[in-house]
Formats: C-alpha cells, structure tokens, sequence
C-alpha cells in the first residue's frame, strides 16, 4: 500500500472532506459521470445519451457534484459544458473503478 508521507496521520478536516467525497461518490451514476468527465467536457445532453438516466436527473447529479467542488462549469452559448477540476478526483474514480474490476473478475491485488 503506498502512503504519502505528508498524509502520515490524516486530520480530522482531512478526514471529513475524504468520507464526504467518498459519500458523493457513492452512486453509481455519479461515478459514470465522473468517469465521462474524465475524458474531458461534456454537456447534459451527451452525459444523458451515455448513462441509464433521464436528463433531469443527469442535471441534478452534476448540481450536486457541482456545489460539492467535484465538478466545474462553464457556459458555451446555451449549452453548459462540465469538467472534472481535480486530476486526484479523476484519478480516485479511475482507481475505484480499477479496484472494483479486480474484485468483479476475481483479479488478485498487484502486490500479491
């Protein structure tokens, strides 16, 4: 297990902010959209066509991650465009999702 030394012993701040996240992310189709996201900006409408949601509730994921700090926006004409703003949050959605493969497929952890 790799640990970074300035994170040795968490805080109580940095702990809250960690589950928080992790609550957020506790979704599944919030972590699609992250995963989406990852690959760069996307608006509503082509988030919708590639999650098993309506649009409604496709806009109200990215409002929730949006006010949470998970995700950025900006207005291109009429369409709002979405991004990821943190390359640790596309990188903890990339390793959750990695973990998860691994245990779906029976796949043994790398450092066995």
């Amino acid at each position: 297990m790799r640990a970074h030394k300035h994170l040795a012993a968490a805080t109580d701040a940095q702990l809250a902010v960690a589950a928080e996240v992790l609550g957020l992310l506790a979704d599944p189709t919030r972590l699609r959209l992250l995963r989406l996201l990852g690959g760069g900006e996307s608006d509503v409408s082509t988030l919708t066509e590639q999650v098993s949601a309506t649009r409604s509730s496709v806009s109200q994921h990215l409002g929730r991650l949006r006010l949470a700090g998970l995700v950025a926006s900006r207005r291109d004409g009429r369409r709002m465009l979405y991004r990821i703003p943190s390359a640790h949050l596309s990188a903890l959605v990339d390793e959750a999702l990695e973990f998860a493969d691994h245990a779906v497929r029976g796949i043994p952890d790398h450092s066995q």
